[in-house]
């Protein structure tokens, strides 16, 4: 956790505080489009990455390169009113700026406009910081597009499932967290790594089209 080196750190932090804020941002303007304004009320329609981040999920970001920041409160009920996807429109909101971050990061490095020069110890290189950048914004969007709670992949796949199906996902939802960290510590420690077998993968492959590589 803690041989990350100082240029390593810095870039981390800014990809969190850009990519988390801008992601939880999204999910309220959407959620505020639709006429829903408990995300406006909690003072979570802001760019200030305060009212945002954190803390175990902001941690976990710069040490393993996925977190989460803090949900935003939404009222399904006034948005079921508006339209019967409209929460999945809001939930699809936070990944869906993500991709759009990694797009952004990936135009100067496809065509050439900053130079790969490497990092120093203690500052990144604008090179090694955009490829942390776009590297990191397509695992929060994959890792938050997975189909549990809290995580947006939840109301997504909800949106599209028949009534009975929705019923068992209501009753799996106490236990989505815990899922998720059995999924995240626990499986490891027994050899079954699902991140490496089915989200990395996934990743690099979104990565490697962005920049134009051969995969």
């Amino acid at each position: 956790m803690f041989d990350l080196d100082p240029a390593t750190i810095i870039s981390r932090v800014l990809t969190l505080v850009i990519a988390f804020t801008v992601h939880e941002f999204s999910h309220a303007f959407v959620a505020t489009a639709y006429g829903d304004n408990t995300a406006r009320s909690q003072g979570r329609l802001t760019l200030n990455p305060l009212s945002h981040l954190d803390f175990f999920g902001s941690v976990l970001l710069i040490t393993l390169g996925f977190g989460w920041a803090k949900p935003v409160p939404i009222n399904p009920d006034v948005l079921q009113k508006k339209s019967r996807y409209a929460t999945m429109w809001v939930s699809v909101a936070g990944p869906l700026s993500n991709f759009l971050m990694a797009v952004i990061a990936a135009i100067p490095l496809r065509y050439g406009f900053v130079q790969n020069l490497p990092s120093s110890r203690y500052f990144p290189s604008v090179y090694s910081f955009l490829i942390d950048f776009l590297f990191i914004n397509l695992l929060l969007m994959v890792f938050n597009l997975i189909p549990l709670a809290p995580l947006d992949g939840e109301k997504v796949l909800e949106a599209f499932v028949p009534s009975v199906l929705r019923n068992m996902f209501a009753k799996l939802r106490p236990y989505g967290s815990f899922i998720l960290l059995a999924l995240i510590f626990g499986l490891p420690r027994l050899g079954i790594d699902v991140f490496d077998m089915f989200l990395y993968p996934i990743v690099s492959s979104v990565f490697q089209i962005l920049l134009g590589v051969s995969i």
